[in-house]
Order: C-alpha cells, then sequence, then structure tokens
C-alpha cells in the first residue's frame, strides 16, 4: 500500500453555493424594486414594461456578486486569521462592483440615459 498525503483538496458546498446565490438574488431584487417603486411618471419612450430590465438585471449581477463573495471565502477563507478578513474584504468588494454595474447597466437608457 502507498501513502496517499491529504493535499488540500476541498469540493464545493452546493446547499452554500444556493444559498449566496438566493441571497444576492433577494437582495438585489429588493433594493431595485424598492428604487422603481418611487418612479412617477415615466416617459412613455421606454415602453409599458421598462422596468423588467433593470429588475433582471440587477437580480442577476447580484447574484453573480454573492457567488465571487463566496468563491473568495472558499479559496482564502479557509485558511483562517488574517486570510479570512482579507477573504470577506475582497468578497464584499467584488459584490458592491457586481451590484453597482448591474444596475447600471440595467437603468441604462430608461432612468440613467
Amino acid at each position: 500500500m502507498t501513502h496517499q498525503e491529504n493535499l488540500g483538496i476541498r469540493s464545493i458546498n452546493r446547499p452554500l453555493v444556493i444559498r449566496h446565490l438566493l441571497i444576492g438574488a433577494a437582495f438585489g431584487l429588493t433594493v431595485m424594486a424598492i428604487f422603481l417603486s418611487g418612479v412617477k411618471n415615466p416617459n412613455p419612450a421606454w415602453g409599458e414594461l421598462w422596468y423588467i430590465r433593470p429588475l433582471v438585471v440587477t437580480t442577476l449581477a447580484a447574484a453573480g456578486g454573492a457567488l465571487f463573495f463566496y468563491f473568495m471565502d472558499f479559496v482564502l477563507g479557509f485558511q483562517g486569521g488574517w486570510s479570512k478578513i482579507v477573504a470577506v474584504v475582497i468578497g464584499l468588494i467584488g459584490f458592491v462592483v457586481a451590484f453597482w454595474l448591474g444596475s447600471v447597466f440595467g437603468l441604462a437608457g430608461t432612468l440613467w440615459n
């Protein structure tokens, strides 16, 4: 028999990934829905269902940002200590950037002309 070393290979926790995706998507959908609920008298040139694009794009971008947060924690966070703090900070920055870009792309041509 040969001795096999543990190379630190970890598997991805699918329920945790799905939980991160759902939380990120719910956050994006909620924030954008609150933001869009304050729109009074939208421009008729936007069409009747203009609000669907910002809702969908921002929701998907926030879910992608949450996935990025999970992978930062997966790659760096398991070591603990400063690596965990760095992983959380980089993950939060990545989530905020993804959410911001999703809101800009979603609102382009409507509220942000």
